[in-house]
């Protein structure tokens, strides 16, 4: 669910620039009273009025603005969770010098055109395993001329399970079953460049159509990565081991499943299942 930027979520206080520009007009005005300088206080005036702009615009940027990001985000220890938020300018003018920032990561810059959408991806840092929730972040502007700040919380906490760091060389379990063999599957027609062992002699000896012998592969039993089967090593090096498992079945596309104490994930494949087995490990205690 979008959030929509309301104007009194929205705080604005001057920069460090705009303090100075600001004192800086303080005396100006005051030297233009004490010694009668029409000049002075006239540019004085127009600086002043100029902030005054500036500050509505600086609150405007940001005003209406929908901002969204997804529930739930993956990474893995020691490296960096990337996050994806989504921002949308139903309006008819263009923002410029958007900001977010969220948690240690360094803040994205970029702008929206009027009626568009931009994805901004993040990559926030994390060097533990474990889930993390980042409860906030922050959408800010100093646009037009950096002299003031807006900003506005955006409370849509986002969950981040970070998987152990994919390492070990133990190999990979080995399937169960009989993985690897064939069985006959029938007879069909012979066509050139059939290999002659397959032959189904018989058939050509009764007078019949030439045809070959059909084999199938048979299916092999899952394989299943279970934490019974790294004896010897320390919890967080099993998780580690574990993780390069999962990642290696997926991208062979073997159908795999996860036994760790008090969890069980049953034979599957596909990215949700990686992902489902992923956050086990992640949130193992």
């Amino acid at each position: 669910m979008p959030y929509r930027v309301q104007r009194r979520r929205i705080y604005i206080l001057p920069t460090r620039f705009g303090l100075t520009l600001a004192a800086l007009l303080l005396a100006m005005l005051v030297a233009g009273l004490n010694y009668g300088s029409n000049l002075a206080l006239a540019f004085a005036f127009l600086i002043a009025s100029l902030g005054i702009v500036a500050m509505h615009h600086c609150h405007r940027n940001l005003l209406e603005l929908d901002v969204e990001t997804g529930p739930t985000v993956d990474g893995f220890a020691q490296q960096s969770a990337i996050l994806t938020f989504r921002v949308t300018n139903p309006s008819r003018f263009d923002r410029h010098d958007l900001e977010i920032h969220c948690g240690d990561a360094d803040p994205a810059v970029f702008a929206c055109p009027a009626g568009g959408t931009r994805n901004i991806l993040i990559a926030l840092p994390a060097s533990t395993r474990g889930l993390q929730r980042l409860p906030q972040w922050e959408l800010r502007t100093r646009f037009p001329f950096g002299w003031f700040r807006a900003w506005t919380y955006v409370q849509a906490p986002v969950d981040i399970y970070v998987a152990p760091a994919p390492r070990g060389q133990r190999p990979m379990p080995a399937k169960s079953g009989a993985g690897g063999d064939e069985e006959f599957a029938g007879l069909r027609t012979y066509q050139p460049g059939d290999a002659l062992k397959h032959m189904a002699w018989k058939v050509v000896a009764r007078g019949q159509d030439p045809a070959v012998r059909n084999y199938a592969q048979r299916m092999a039993e899952p394989e299943w990565l279970d934490w019974d089967a790294l004896p010897g090593l320390e919890p967080e090096l099993r998780l580690q081991q574990l993780c390069r498992w999962i990642l290696d079945s997926d991208s062979l596309g073997r159908s795999f499943g996860l036994r760790i104490p008090g969890f069980t994930m049953p034979p599957a494949n596909g990215p949700a299942h990686r992902s489902a087995c992923l956050r086990a490990l992640a949130a193992f205690i």
